[in-house]
Parts: C-alpha cells; structure tokens; sequence
C-alpha cells in the first residue's frame, strides 16, 4: 500500500532539492575563481607583473559594503522567521541598496586602477591588473545574478508568499548572497596579500 506524503514533508524535499542545486551551483562557481587565482599565482613569473600594485580604495569600502549587505540580508531571514513583515521589507530594500552600491564602487575602482596609470586591456596592460579586470567582473556578473534573485524576493515577499512557514525563497537568496559575499571577501584577500 502506497503511502501519501504530508504538505511538510513534499515542503522539506522540495527544500532540500533547492538546496542541494544551489550548493552544485556554487562549487561551480568555486571551480571557476579556483582556476582564475591559480592561473594569477602562476602568471607570477611573467615579466609585465606589478609587485608594487596596491588595491584600490574603494574596493576596501566594496568589501564593508558586501559584508553589510550580507548581514542585511541575513536580518530579513530572521525577521520573516518572526513574521515581522514590516523588518523584512526593510532589509530586503537595504540589502538591495547595498548591493547596487557594492557595483557602483567596483567600478569605482576600476577608475582609480586607471587614474593610477594602470590599464586592464591593450599594450599598457600588465598580466596583474588584467587578472584583476576578469575576476572582478566573473564576480560581478554573478552579483548580477544574485541581484536579480533579491529582486524576485522582494517581489514575492510584496505578494506575501513568505512568512514564518514558508521562508525558503528568502533562505535561497540568502546562502548565494552569503556566498557571494565570502567569495569577494576572499578575493580581496587574495589581491590584497598576493603580490
């Protein structure tokens, strides 16, 4: 005799399948920075690389910025968790805020790479800051997709289709933000150490 699942057991596997795609999803995304910092620690020996190349200034307050969003973020799961609607709106929108605001200082850096003299592309570029260039906008067009998610978020929380039973959209986009935020957080490290 066939057994019929309850609602809260489909909800639990249907959770744990969501899961389980995003945690694939993001060793992929590991795979690729994995391979792009090790050709730059290779790369090493090549006669156009900059030893004395520092980080731009706002890709440090690119980094507050991404660990705040993720604490923003992080908040808006708690509060839904609490069916405070009205503190998760708020979080969601500050997450976004942040989030947008990581992007304008990524490129923000880029421009201070330039005015420094150094070029990611053409015959004044060094194999240091284009390795810079692509990882930083791998990372972004990934942060292009997570902000894509947080949009859809906040539109369903909007249309109230989360509450404190029914969380996992928000708790999704929280673990790739999350995610992400470590991800920049360790390739900043990188930049910043690596030279």
């Amino acid at each position: 005799m066939e057994m019929k699942m309850s609602i809260q057991e489909h909800n639990d596997r249907k959770a744990k399948s969501y899961k389980m795609l995003l945690w694939f999803a993001m060793i992929s995304i590991v795979m690729v920075f994995a391979g792009l910092t090790s050709a730059y620690v290779i790369s090493k020996s090549r006669p156009d690389w900059l030893n004395d190349f520092t980080l731009p200034s706002a890709f440090i307050a690119s980094t507050v910025v991404m660990l705040l969003s993720s604490l923003s973020f992080h908040l808006a799961k708690k509060a839904i968790q609490k069916d405070d609607r009205k503190a998760t709106t708020m979080c969601l929108l500050a997450t976004l805020v942040l989030g947008l605001a990581f992007v304008y200082l990524q490129f923000e850096g880029f421009s201070q790479v330039v005015a420094s003299g150094y070029f990611f592309t053409g015959s004044e570029s060094t194999i240091t800051t284009s390795f810079l260039y692509v990882v930083v906008i791998v990372h972004l067009a990934h942060l292009f997709g997570g902000l894509m998610a947080l949009l859809v978020i906040i539109y369903n929380h909007f249309k109230q289709k989360y509450n404190s039973t029914q969380t996992l959209g928000i708790e999704l986009g929280a673990m790739f933000w999350h995610f992400l935020d470590f991800l920049w957080l360790y390739l900043f490290l990188f930049f910043y150490f690596y030279k």
